[in-house]
């Protein structure tokens, strides 16, 4: 290239070597650099809106060092400024955590002009410049990095947060950048603490109004000495990252006892019926994030027929098969077993409770074997009125688990 320039490894991969953790993928610098000359090197441009490249062998990106200046709320309004005359520094003051705002050069040498290292070895999470506060979804990055490093947010960082919870900034958040957001959260090892972030700053309230009015809420406390039906999720969330379960099993364990937050006055600490009321509480809040239908299926489900799941050994035969029936177990095995594992989180995550076996799971998985294995073919093609198959081969299912559930209740 032309004038020389600087190519530096910036972000998360100089961050995650300094902590001793994998490193997967890089993302480089060019200090010094130009449109037409990363061109003519062969990158390949990446969009519109950034000076950003791919290389022509490896694909990792290149950014030419930029600027940026706020032109208008939320993520996108940002007027950007990419020319050979942008410094290094410039360019790392741009970015959201000192822990971020590290650079490393070809031969190791490190450029930490906002004190990231110390900030590493503290365990912190500390805004590199006021221009945090232009971008809101520094708010959900600030609550991921939480949960993923167990750091705490410095003060003045988090003071900031809640400013741009009340001026309003972190209403101009798009529902896709939150959910994306919000998925890699719920992935990380300790999820919960990525809520608590958020509530703490104000953010969960204006994202998922619906979650943050468990907090406070109480519950029986012979069931749950946690008392909290906030805290009580958070557990359940946890156990659910523990065991390492997927993102839709993770997302359906947040959102299982939303009901719990519309309980009328007059029956708290009890929430008879919750498990119905939450069902258009998980409804409304997956149309609004525009949640992916495999997470919100199993969400809605979880939130309608945990309490039946958990009373499976008090469930008569008939009862066993219009579950699997609601739950469409016969199509979808494998999503009844993220339902089963979502339930097994639920029982978990209570207050001298984590370590308990759940066997509600093998028994109804025991049970949806043996269902299953009646051949309903046979059955459709034995029966004389086509408007009876369905009632026949509900019926062949029953008399399948009829023993093995005679025997669990004897």
């Amino acid at each position: 290239m032309t004038n020389s320039p600087q190519i530096y490894c910036v972000g998360g991969a100089v961050r995650d070597a300094l902590l001793g953790l994998p490193v997967h993928d890089h993302d480089w610098v060019v200090v010094g650099g130009s449109l037409e000359a990363m061109l003519a090197q062969g990158y390949l441009p990446v969009g519109k809106d950034f000076p950003v490249f791919l290389h022509p062998q490896t694909h990792e990106e290149y950014a030419l060092a930029r600027t940026e200046r706020k032109t208008a709320k939320g993520y996108q309004g940002f007027a950007v400024y990419a020319a050979p005359d942008v410094t290094l520094e410039q360019d790392l003051s741009r970015r959201d955590f000192t822990i971020n705002a590290i650079a490393r050069a070809a031969d190791g040498t490190l450029t930490d002009p906002y004190h990231g290292l110390a900030d590493l070895k503290a365990g912190v999470l500390r805004h590199v410049s006021s221009a945090f506060s232009e971008d809101p979804v520094r708010i959900l990055r600030g609550a991921r990095f939480a949960a993923r490093f167990a750091f705490v947010i410095a003060p003045e960082t988090l003071q900031l947060m809640r400013d741009m919870v009340s001026n309003g900034e972190v209403d101009a958040l798009v529902a896709e950048r939150v959910w994306q957001e919000l998925a890699r959260g719920l992935m990380e090892k300790n999820p919960a603490r990525f809520i608590e972030t958020l509530r703490e700053c104000g953010a969960l309230q204006k994202i998922m109004p619906e979650l943050d009015a468990l907090f406070g809420v109480p519950q029986p406390p012979l069931h749950h000495p946690e008392i909290d039906c906030g805290i009580h999720v958070m557990m359940v969330l946890d156990d659910a990252a523990r065991h390492d379960y997927s993102l839709a099993t993770r997302f359906a364990a947040l959102l299982h006892d939303l009901g719990k937050g519309n309980t009328p006055a007059d029956i708290l600490p009890r929430h008879l019926g919750h498990e119905a009321r939450g069902v258009s509480l998980v409804k409304a809040l997956c149309e609004r994030l525009r949640v992916p239908a495999e997470c919100r299926d199993l969400a809605l489900l979880t939130a309608r027929y945990h309490g039946d799941i958990h009373r499976a050994f008090e469930l008569r035969a008939d009862t066993v098969i219009k579950l699997f029936q609601s739950v469409d177990a016969w199509r979808k095995p494998e999503r009844f077993a993220e339902l089963l594992q979502a339930c097994a989180s639920d029982a978990r995550g209570r207050t001298g409770n984590e370590t308990d076996d759940y066997p509600q799971a093998a028994y109804l998985l025991g049970l949806l074997t043996l269902a299953r294995a009646v051949d309903a073919g046979a059955i459709a093609a034995s029966c004389g009125s086509p408007a009876k198959i369905p009632e026949a081969i509900s019926r062949a299912r029953v008399a399948a688990i009829h023993d093995a559930v005679a025997a669990q209740r004897a």
